[in-house]
């Protein structure tokens, strides 16, 4: 696909260049909880759902999730919007903003940039539960003034910011410091001064009003992670812990010195200057059993080394729809204890009756460069019912990404210094 057809996936429309100071270094490093969206301890929890239900709600999210990742022709629009369904994160987090600090629940996301949330006064919001952050109570806010010759002849005094997503949601406000605090898990709370956020008063569309907002954990210049940058040493990984219908535990997000992963295998880390958000790896085949198929996606993209994105908000994982085809059939041939059966979502379509404790399948493993990873069936397979079991990748053409449930028990570590993701079996119940 040429460059010229892709478009930036998420847009920040400013006024003027900021450059945020870097935080101080918290002591070597801390670690956070992450809450599955469908955990039994999260707002979002409906606990009238069926595990099935909630299954299907997390694939169908997968997919309305993929169109972020999806290049699109480039819009004249100066504003171009992004493939995305704004409330469609996996995991969230408790971090809270302002002097003295002001709790908000917000979606982590791999695959966004911005750390906004609902501000008032609000001239356009969504309904939320919880109180809605004041700027004028926190005694650490700060707008960013705008001195560019655009900003100069709107005679406007403050910079803004805007991010589309794909389905016409939006937040639109100005771009602010303010102090950001998390509680870490050793009890003691990591504060972050003059942290660039996004103070939302205007925000509209597909939001859940159990949410806040949003802390993006992409590559973007206005992502956590890089304004941490070195602070944590370029340093976060995470073990997400394999979610259940009663399932109150909590993965973990580490950062500096804690997301230190040792013992385990690396592989480079690429990005698209047309995809600047996004984590790119370069997947060079896929060996079922002892059958190895070439991976379908091209390692070279518009120039550029990387063919599948990790994500931590989409649930399967995705791969070119010939590709899928091959797997299906490499794996359908070595699965014993199992009958051929459809998926009573439709939704995959590589299931089988059994009792998912006897089903029996070939060992699969991901070829990154430099880095074999192994998949258990927990990583390789979902129970969709009390009876079938499926395959838990999906063919799309539109983009590959390695999904959060063949994340699972795994300690995943990022060194931005370094340019690696480093992939270690881990109980993450008990990391």
């Amino acid at each position: 696909m040429a460059a010229s057809l892709l478009s930036l996936i998420i847009t920040i429309i400013i006024c003027c260049n900021v450059t945020a100071a870097a935080p101080n270094q918290p002591g070597g490093g801390f670690s956070v909880h992450l809450i599955h969206r469908d955990s039994a301890t999260s707002p979002l929890y409906n606990p009238n759902e069926t595990p099935t239900q909630r299954l299907g709600s997390a694939l169908k999210r997968s997919i309305n999730r993929l169109h972020r990742f999806a290049p699109k022709s480039t819009s004249s629009s100066s504003l171009p919007y992004s493939d995305v369904t704004a409330s469609n994160g996996e995991y969230l987090m408790n971090i809270s903003i302002g002097t003295p600090p002001f709790p908000i629940l917000a979606v982590a996301d791999t695959g966004s940039d911005v750390v906004w949330t609902q501000c008032k006064p609000c001239s356009s919001c969504y309904d939320q539960d919880a109180p809605i952050f004041d700027p004028a109570a926190s005694s650490s806010y700060k707008t960013v003034p705008c001195s560019s010759n655009a900003c100069s002849s709107l005679q406007d005094a403050v910079c803004h910011y805007k991010v589309g997503y794909g389905d016409r949601s939006h937040t639109y406000g100005d771009l602010a410091l303010d102090t950001l605090t998390m509680g870490s898990t050793a009890g003691r709370d990591v504060a972050f001064p003059k942290t660039l956020i996004g103070c939302g008063h205007d925000n509209a569309g597909t939001f859940n009003r159990n949410g806040s907002g949003l802390v993006g954990l992409g590559r973007g210049s206005a992502s956590l992670v890089t304004q941490l940058g070195s602070s944590i040493g370029g340093k976060f990984s995470y073990c997400l812990v394999p979610f259940g219908s009663e399932n109150r535990l909590t993965s973990s997000m580490n950062f500096g010195q804690n997301a230190v992963v040792s013992g385990a295998v690396s592989t480079p880390l690429f990005s698209h200057v047309s995809q600047p958000t996004f984590y790119f790896l370069k997947l060079e085949a896929v060996t079922v059993g002892k059958e190895r198929l070439a991976f379908g996606g091209s390692s070279v993209v518009d120039g550029e080394e990387g063919n599948i994105i990790i994500d931590s908000g989409t649930t399967v994982t995705l791969v070119p729809s010939d590709f899928f085809a091959q797997l299906s059939d490499a794996v359908d041939s070595q699965v014993v204890g199992g009958e051929k059966a459809r998926d009573p979502q439709d939704f995959l379509s590589l299931c089988y009756v059994a009792d998912y404790s006897r089903l029996q399948v070939p060992p699969i493993t991901f070829h990154f460069q430099g880095a074999d990873v192994e998949l258990t069936r927990d990583n390789a397979f979902v129970q969709v019912s009390d009876t079938v079991t499926c395959l838990a990748f999906y063919g799309s053409d539109d983009a590959s990404i390695y999904g959060n449930v063949a994340q699972q028990n795994f300690l995943i570590g990022y060194d931005l210094q370094k340019g690696t993701v480093s992939f270690k079996p881990t109980d993450c119940a008990r990391n």
